[in-house]
């Protein structure tokens, strides 16, 4: 039986994905290295350090003399200043819906993501008071496909991993998700997403009997 829900955030409760990309955009061609929407797809689920280790390994100059560190941040502090536009009309379809019907029957419910900013962007669509357990890229050592997020989430929520379903739009998500255990759910399409339990197209599609009959 259920008894718990843990949402991915980007591309499940709300898509920062564009900004993400201009933000990556904005240093790449600061360093004057190739970047396109193509290998942008790549980084969904990745950690910062590792996104940026992805875009590197597509160039051809050397960044050994290069603050890793001060790379990211900066691509940080350009995605940080886009994240003002968000607000609870950025909410993806379904979303407080399903939130507000597991929350009504005490299913637990938590985020995990990858993402250093998760708080910051729950609070200004004004959903950050509604999950039992936020767990985000602050709290890890390892990002998606390592399992470590969603381990630590079912941890903090005190519910066993095999008791918990994970609902996840990246393929490094849906790979640690069955790492760690856990049923999942992917929001997005049989070829994007070949491994996921089951497919659903965003969580409109997800209805509270839908959860307790998994």
């Amino acid at each position: 039986m259920i008894k718990a829900v843990i949402f991915d955030l980007d591309g499940v409760i709300v898509s920062t994905d564009e900004y993400h990309y201009l933000a990556w955009k904005y240093l790449a061609d600061e360093l004057g290295i190739p970047f396109d929407r193509e290998l942008n797809h790549k980084l969904r689920g990745v950690s910062r350090l590792d996104s940026l280790k992805i875009i590197l390994q597509h160039s051809n100059v050397d960044f050994a003399d290069h603050d890793l560190d001060e790379l990211t941040d900066k691509k940080n502090s350009y995605y940080k200043n886009m994240l003002q536009e968000l607000s609870a009309r950025s909410i993806l379809p379904g979303a407080k819906e399903l939130i507000e019907s597991l929350r009504s029957v005490k299913i637990k419910i938590a985020v995990a993501s990858s993402s250093k900013n998760a708080k910051t962007i729950l609070s200004m669509i004004k959903l950050f008071d509604k999950f039992d357990v936020i767990t985000d890229g602050n709290d890890i050592e390892n990002s998606k496909p390592d399992p470590e997020i969603f381990l630590l989430t079912s941890k903090r929520l005190n519910v066993p991993p095999e008791d918990c379903v994970v609902i996840e739009d990246a393929e490094a998500g849906i790979e640690a998700a069955k790492k760690s255990g856990m049923k999942q759910i992917g929001i997005g399409t049989n070829e994007s997403l070949p491994n996921a339990d089951i497919i659903k197209k965003d969580l409109s599609e997800i209805s509270l009997n839908f959860i307790l009959s998994l």
